[in-house]
């Protein structure tokens, strides 16, 4: 593990604290907050596919 690694790690964790603590301000229940978590994620992972389905149709 470089120098670059470790830097990279520490800023990922500063920006996954930074987001907990906005979550964290409004107050939500843990209900809301994984229900937000799941939409979230289902709208990356269709991206995602989406993206992977028109990928493989474009010529290279």
């Amino acid at each position: 593990m470089n120098e670059g690694m470790i830097i990279s790690i520490v800023a990922m964790l500063g920006w996954l604290i930074l987001a907990g603590s906005a979550l964290a301000s409004f107050k939500l229940g843990w209900n809301k907050m994984a229900q937000l978590a799941l939409v979230w994620l289902a709208i990356f992972a269709g991206l995602f596919v989406i993206a992977e389905l028109l990928g493989a149709r474009l010529p290279s």
